[in-house]
């Protein structure tokens, strides 16, 4: 068997559904921002127990939950209130070997915008390490997001977990990422150039982050990242899903490059 932590704030919507899908987990953890709705009332109605934590960042909350929480298995999955855990990932994760010589394990999330899934327009598959032994394991912040820490020993599950990024609606989405393009333009900002020959390793997900860097450079980013990913990516295959997902995410770049000329205005560079 294996623990699940979930991040929540003001979450009553969306978390029912999110316990639903690891019913059978016998060791579910909610750890709370401060919530003032119903969400903690609804954790422990479903047998999970509650912590309560003040949120900085992603990695801060996750390394909190690895650092004060006594889990009961040694693998711990990390979810947030939007994601569900698919059977088949479940299934995957029980069978886990508690001895197993990694630190934790990239998982591939299916992104599902108004219910259905959008692989093209989302870049699946787009790992993130969320399978983790809490007594080993470290996040890093990474823009408004986390990652493993550098000398982390990974593996790879084969099953998804799902992610409603529809969940809230349209306003809630922007409002979001309005937060996380400052996040972006503030960790861009104070990260050192790209190095290109990055483009050309070997490891997926490393090419992956510097193409994510070197876009930064690019001018009238939100166009060229509308047709990167509608065009280019083959969004357009996602349908009317995939059309209104593209156009909200050339709006983030909007965002995030509005930040980066702010921040370069601010420091004269």
């Amino acid at each position: 068997m294996y623990s699940v932590v979930i991040l929540t704030l003001n979450e009553e919507a969306r978390l029912p559904s999110c316990l639903e899908s690891v019913r059978d987990c016998d060791d579910v953890v909610v750890l709370d921002s401060g919530s003032t709705d119903a969400t903690a009332t609804i954790a422990r109605a479903a047998g999970a127990r509650v912590h309560v934590n003040a949120f900085q960042n992603f990695a801060q909350q996750r390394n909190h939950a690895h650092e004060h929480i006594s889990f009961r298995h040694p693998w711990v999955f990390h979810l947030d209130a939007d994601e569900t855990l698919s059977p088949e990932l479940h299934q995957e994760c029980r069978s886990w070997s508690p001895d197993a010589e990694y630190d934790g394990a990239w998982v591939a999330p299916k992104m599902m915008w108004r219910g259905q899934w959008i692989p093209r327009s989302t870049d699946f598959p787009a790992w993130q390490a969320r399978f983790v032994q809490p007594n080993r394991f470290r996040f890093v912040q990474s823009g408004h997001g986390q990652r493993e820490s550098v000398e982390m020993k990974m593996t790879y599950l084969q099953h998804n977990y799902l992610h409603d990024l529809s969940a809230g609606g349209v306003d809630a989405w922007l409002e979001k990422h309005r937060r996380y393009a400052r996040a972006e333009a503030e960790a861009h900002h104070q990260t050192p150039s790209p190095n290109w020959t990055s483009l050309f390793a070997s490891d997926p997900l490393e090419r992956r982050r510097t193409l994510k860097a070197l876009s930064y450079m690019l001018p009238a980013r939100p166009v060229f990242r509308f047709i990167y990913q509608y065009i280019l990516k083959q969004g357009f295959r996602d349908g009317s899903a995939g059309w209104e997902y593209c156009r909200l995410i050339a709006r983030y770049e909007g965002f995030a490059q509005r930040e980066l000329r702010r921040l370069k205005t601010a420091h004269g560079s």
